[in-house]
Order: C-alpha cells, then structure tokens, then sequence
C-alpha cells in the first residue's frame, strides 16, 4: 500500500495520473495555501475565493501531463493560480485595491517581517496595527503588493517567484527590494515604525 503522504510532489504528479487518491493527497498540501494567496490579493468574499479555487484544481488536473518536472510543483501550482486570478480579475472587473479584510489570522507572519527589515524589535503586533498594515499594503501598486505576498506570506523563495511570475531572479530581487522601501515609506505615513 502506497503511504502517499511520504511522497514528494513530484513523486505524486505522475501517479495522480493514474490514480484520484494520490491527486487528492497532492491538492490536500496546496488548497490551504493557494484558497490563501487569493484571498491575500484579491478583495473578494470566501465563497468566490473558493470558486476561483474549484477553478484551478481543474485546470491542475487537466494540465497535470503538461507538468514542467524542471520545476516545481509549488511553483507550477502557483502560476496558475496566478493566472486564473488575472482571468478572473479581467472578467469580473471589479477589482478593488484593497487588501481582503477576510484574511483572518494567517498573515503568516509578514508584518514581523517587515518590521525585522526596518529594525523594529516587537514580539506582539496589535490587530490594529495589522489592520493598517493591510491598508498600506493596499496602497501599494500591485505588482509590489503580489511581490511582498508571494514573498511574506506565502513564503516563496526568489526562484519561486521567478518560476510563477515569469521574471528572471535578479528582476524579483529588485521587485523585492523596491516593494519594501515603497512599504517603508506607507509604514511612515501610517505611523507603523513607531
């Protein structure tokens, strides 16, 4: 009996081919997460954050033989999500920029990050803080607020976020470090550095 949990991503892809129980088990490790990222950056209600999920589950599955074993899966996963959030922005087009209040508490640490690079030493974050950290992420342009969600709260590595948004590393980099000091400036006008 196959312990599919044990398994690599990669290891699952070519048997959730052949087998619903190892896709299952792959799509277990991601609809957390990716349900997460949609909802850090769109502002839409958890029912049509779930659709948009539904969504790329299938398009996983469909294009689950075109998958590039040169990358990974999380990455892979990723950059459809990535694209069926634009297809979904472009058709709806009711995109606000704001950041959803629906969040709830899996910042995943991203506002201690964030103070870590201004030097800021503070163990508890109040929600209101987090609250007007959401603003001013908001505030931002949203390829720099897609690069500081990629990047804090979902935890992705430069070549990660290479791989979903289709930029060379040295170009995230730059994204990386060029969103932060917008951040920095927000984080003065919102008093959050203080």
């Amino acid at each position: 009996m196959i312990r599919y949990e044990s398994l690599t991503d990669e290891q699952l892809v070519p048997l959730s081919l052949k087998d619903e129980k190892s896709f299952y088990c792959l799509m277990k490790r991601y609809d957390v997460k990716i349900l997460r990222y949609i909802k850090h950056i769109t502002n839409i209600n958890q029912k049509e954050a779930e659709d948009i999920l539904q969504e790329i589950l299938i398009k996983v599955y469909k294009n689950l033989n075109g998958f590039n074993p040169k990358l990974s899966f999380s990455s892979w996963i990723y950059r459809i999500a990535h694209n069926e959030v634009i297809n979904n922005y472009r058709k709806n087009k009711s995109h606000s920029k704001t950041i959803s209040s629906d969040m709830g508490n899996d910042d995943n640490g991203l506002p201690e990050l964030i103070y870590d690079t201004f030097d800021i030493h503070e163990k508890y974050i109040s929600k209101e803080k987090t609250e007007t950290i959401r603003t001013a992420l908001a505030e931002l342009p949203d390829k720099y607020r897609e690069i500081l969600i990629l990047r804090y709260f979902e935890d992705q590595s430069y070549k990660e976020i290479s791989d979903i948004l289709r930029k060379p590393q040295g170009t995230i980099a730059t994204l990386v470090n060029r969103a932060k000091l917008k951040f920095k400036k927000l984080a003065v006008k919102y008093e959050l550095n203080g």
